[in-house]
């Protein structure tokens, strides 16, 4: 039987709080029913390093808090 998989954040655009590396806990804050929230965030690759300010992607959710990021494609830079 599959666990089924949650996807209300991926997709979603995330400014990290916390620096997110490999062996640590990060943070990132998201849009998340009419606000934002912070959530725990881990790096997809479990190699990337994004620093503080840095905007990410959300590749995939675990509720209930946690999220796993990648760095944000250039077709999305502002």
């Amino acid at each position: 039987m599959h666990k089924e998989v949650n996807r209300t954040l991926t997709g979603k655009i995330g400014r990290v709080t916390g620096t997110i590396a490999p062996g640590t806990l990060g943070e990132v804050m998201l849009p998340f029913h009419g606000g934002t929230s912070a959530f725990f965030a881990h790096p997809f690759d479990k190699t990337s390093v994004f620093p503080v300010g840095e905007k990410v992607l959300v590749i995939y959710y675990e509720p209930p808090q946690t999220v796993y990021v990648d760095e944000l494609p250039e077709v999305l830079r502002e």
